[in-house]
């Protein structure tokens, strides 16, 4: 399954800044708003040292990391639902993507545009809410329309899905995100296929100065504090130091990480808080023409899991053998593994965990 990050978040915050070092794509970055018109897109490898370690261990020909997708979409303003700054055409990039990562202005810097004249991520964030907010209730106000004119032939699942709609208008138009409408999964095919803005799970991405990377601020503070009220990830970086990290070597990456005092670079921060927010894990095929990374949902049984490589892989589904990552790291081979008597034999109920190393058995 392919991941799609969509980047938001008013002008001059870091977004773009943030898009060239994720992507190396070279997306413009400059102290003026709506520098990015159409959205850039990077494809980004996922950064996974487990992998690494079964390439090694393997000596196979090629290692294939999974990715994510980031898709850089230009600075949302207020009124941007109504068309302004260009954001009707920017509100529908973001429908097409998995996850917004909205990233907010946590620093001060003078020489650095703020379209609302001061740093205040509280403002900022609710902006942005707002006016996905607003998007929703046009595609909402539009299909109550169409089901109240149904609903006239007496059909009651049609008018059940009216009450549903009419339900979750009311909550819009309290300044709720749809996100926390409570509907169960038959009220919820009333307007699934809206795609509703505010429905998405948000990742926020505090860009801070350099000397608060490590410390954060009363600005991150605020952050967490709203990301908290939805369960939403929270993430602290640095744009500058990420374009910076971007053109290191390996080595000179993680002498520059330890200077700092950060652990990790923030895509791999990003990324990591990606997957916690879908729920998303990786397990691993390991064989010597290539060992690849593949990307799941926490909760996928076997069948499913090999269906991601290849719809014939679920169709003719026996069983999966399968060890965990850690086990084969300590054995050091698959030979290894088998003569432990640790190669286990699973069958269509088993559900995958992250860093499972499988091999599929399967009939054409």
């Amino acid at each position: 399954m392919s991941l799609r990050c969509g980047i938001v978040g008013l002008p001059n915050v870091g977004k773009s800044t943030l898009f060239n070092a994720l992507s190396d794509a070279g997306a413009d970055a400059a102290n003026f708003p709506f520098c990015t018109i159409d959205p850039n897109v990077g494809v980004v490898p996922v950064p996974d040292e487990r992998l690494d370690v079964l390439y090694d261990i393997v000596e196979s020909k090629q290692k294939i990391p999974t990715s994510v997708e980031f898709v850089d979409i230009a600075g949302l303003v207020k009124g941007a639902s109504e068309g302004k700054g260009k954001g009707n055409a920017f509100l529908s990039h973001i429908r097409e993507v998995d996850l917004i990562v909205h990233v907010v202005r946590c620093f001060d810097d003078e020489n650095v545009i703020h379209v609302e004249g001061d740093v205040n991520p509280k403002r900022d964030i609710h902006i942005i809410e707002d006016e996905l907010i607003l998007k929703d209730l046009e595609s909402v106000e539009k299909r109550l329309s169409n089901l109240q004119k149904d609903a006239k032939s007496g059909d009651k699942k049609i008018i059940q899905q009216l009450e549903t709609v009419k339900r979750l208008k009311e909550h819009l138009e309290t300044g709720n995100a749809a996100r926390t409408f409570e509907a169960d999964e038959e009220e919820q095919k009333a307007y699934h296929d809206l795609f509703l803005l505010s429905d998405k799970p948000v990742l926020y991405a505090c860009n801070v100065s350099e000397d608060e990377l490590d410390s954060g601020n009363d600005w991150v503070e605020e952050v967490k504090e709203i990301a908290a009220k939805f369960g939403d990830e929270v993430v602290t970086f640095c744009a500058k130091i990420e374009e910076e990290i971007a053109e290191l070597d390996e080595d000179e990456k993680q002498a520059f990480l330890e200077e700092l005092g950060v652990e990790s670079a923030g895509l791999e921060r990003l990324i990591r808080a990606a997957y916690k927010e879908l729920g998303l894990i990786t397990y691993f095929t390991a064989g010597p023409k290539e060992v690849r990374a593949w990307t799941i949902k926490k909760g996928t049984k076997a069948p499913q899991a090999a269906g991601v490589i290849h719809s014939d892989f679920e169709r003719g589904f026996i069983r999966a053998e399968t060890v965990s990552y850690e086990t084969y790291k300590e054995l050091g081979s698959e030979k290894a593994v088998k003569d432990a008597g640790k190669m286990r034999q699973e069958g269509k109920d088993y559900i995958v965990q992250d860093g499972d190393v499988m091999l599929f058995r399967f009939n054409v």
